[in-house]
């Protein structure tokens, strides 16, 4: 398996106090921690559909900003669980690693929808599928999985801040920007900060590869 190294910043802040609220949810000792991951994927979902409303509604933003909440905590509970419970399972990360990226779609279509721009979001989602696609193999060739200074908790922030910001604007009578004025110069910033960040990172990730991989794999394919 490979070692998991976050250069998160806000990792060392909110995920103890996210993990230490583990023994007041009371989940029983035999629900599968793969149980938890699928009802963070659900709680991302419904964020999705909570931000596809948050131009038009005063609760779509809260809704959208409550389920990211909700995901971020069933992601940081799962492993407590499984770990707890003699639960760790190969599948239960697998699982966990393949919802990840799915959850940040849902988000991304939600607010393409808000904005009424799914062309923005097939951008978003290309930008956001090749990250994720480059950690992972990364990971594998390095034996390291790692997370980035502004990773997947500072990015679940961000939009969870832009839900409740969306919101706001939508409860004031007479704000001096519209919320989707507001939302769509936000998802514009997004998209113009990935569309840089990838090639750097991808630039970094072959160097590293190069620098700390072990022997590259000369073998043919196996057919049949």
């Amino acid at each position: 398996m490979s070692a998991r190294v976050s250069h998160s910043l806000l990792d060392p802040w909110i995920g103890p106090k996210l993990q230490g609220l583990y023994p007041h949810l009371h989940i029983p000792v035999w629900f599968p921690p793969e149980g938890i991951v699928l009802a963070g994927h659900v709680s991302a979902a419904a964020a999705g559909v909570g931000l596809a409303f948050s131009t038009t509604t005063w609760w779509g933003g809260l809704v959208g900003a409550a389920g990211i909440v909700g995901n971020h905590l069933a992601d940081c509970v799962d492993g407590t669980h499984a770990r707890h419970t003699g639960q760790c399972r190969n599948g239960g990360e697998l699982l966990d690693h393949f919802t990840d990226p799915l959850s940040f779609s849902y988000y991304l279509i939600g607010i393409g929808v808000a904005c009424g721009r799914l062309d923005w979001a097939i951008v978003a989602l290309v930008l956001l599928f090749a990250v994720a696609i480059l950690t992972n193999i990364k990971a594998k060739l390095v034996g390291e999985f790692t997370l980035a200074t502004f990773g997947p908790t500072e990015f679940k922030t961000l939009l969870a801040c832009l839900g409740v910001a969306t919101a706001t604007l939508s409860l004031i009578a007479n704000p001096i920007v519209s919320p989707l004025t507001f939302l769509s110069f936000a998802f514009l910033g997004l998209i113009a900060a990935g569309a840089v960040q990838l090639p750097l990172q991808l630039y970094q990730s072959v160097r590293e590869v190069n620098d700390k991989g072990g022997a590259p794999d000369t073998s043919e394919w196996r057919l049949g």
